[in-house]
């Protein structure tokens, strides 16, 4: 997993509110989540996990 940091509603940099973005391999738990979530002590964590990429033809 990779973790970022974001400025979250805002278009300039050093001013919004900090949120994390955890890039996953795969989706865990629940219970992961929210204990991720509290480790990072922000107001805003989201979580994402790449899916396939389907190509139109």
């Amino acid at each position: 997993m990779k973790q970022y940091i974001v400025d979250a509603f805002t278009s300039e940099p050093f001013t919004g509110n900090p949120a994390a973005v955890c890039v996953m391999g795969k989706w865990v738990s629940e219970a992961a989540m929210k204990k991720l979530a509290m480790e990072n002590n922000l107001s805003e964590t989201a979580f994402i996990v790449k899916e396939k990429q389907y190509c139109a033809v």
